[in-house]
């Protein structure tokens, strides 16, 4: 399953940028979990990270690590293509009756 992670990094390791991505790409290999792409961002988040992992749980044990560590915070977003964007546009459909809302 793909995981977009918004992540924050804290004070004390924002000078420590090579230690910090390191341990993190380590544990992450460790959980089965694939770096695909890291982009860093100004503002509330940090950085933007997508990853393929193999089951939500790795992705938690992650996101629990990392604030464990001390590194910050991360937010995970299970992601989704296209195509399964369409199956489940199709699964909501409407049965095409519309019913009225009375107000009372």
């Amino acid at each position: 399953m793909k995981y977009i992670m918004l992540g924050t990094i804290s004070e004390q390791w924002a000078n420590k940028h090579a230690d910090r991505t390191a341990r993190a790409k380590a544990k992450l290999q460790e959980l089965g979990i694939t770096l695909e792409s890291v982009y860093y961002t100004q503002g509330a988040i940090d950085f933007v990270d997508t990853v393929e992992a193999p089951d939500p749980e790795a992705a938690l044990a992650f996101s629990v690590w990392y604030a464990k560590e001390g590194y910050g915070r991360i937010q995970t977003l299970p992601a989704f293509d296209s195509e399964t964007m369409e199956r489940a546009t199709k699964k909501g459909k409407s049965s095409g009756s519309a019913k009225s809302v009375r107000k009372r």
